[in-house]
């Protein structure tokens, strides 16, 4: 669908309204509470925008790591097992470097400030 605006722009709408309208207003507990709820909303900001091209990218590695298709789900549930049961190690060809770039991936959506992230990624 090409409605505009698109969920993204919504959220982070709402997120910059209530950042830079409303917190300014509030103090104390409700403002602490205020700041968590704005965290969430550019959370999920940049898990709209950025949830595509990352999970993409994963399925793609865990296709070249196991050598099977599937879905994102069902690979990683593949993959966990073949850790467990000690076919896959961080010897074998790929899995350390899928498994950075997961991290680094998932840090990218839940701490994008985190400096070791900033660190890795700049």
């Amino acid at each position: 669908m090409q409605d505009e605006p698109r969920p993204d722009e919504l959220v982070k709408a709402v997120a910059d309204f209530l950042r830079n309208d409303i917190a300014p207003q509030i103090s104390g507990h409700a403002g602490f509470k205020l700041r968590v709820a704005i965290n969430a909303l550019d959370l999920v900001t940049r898990q709209l925008t950025l949830a595509g091209e990352s999970d993409a990218a994963e399925l793609h590695r865990l296709t070249m790591l196991l050598g099977v298709n599937g879905t994102l789900d069902g690979l990683n549930h593949d993959l966990a097992e073949g850790i467990r049961s000690g076919n896959l190690d961080l010897d074998s060809p790929g899995l350390k470097e899928h498994l950075w770039q997961t991290t680094l991936a998932k840090l990218e959506v839940d701490q994008p400030n985190y400096a070791a992230y900033k660190r890795e990624t700049e």
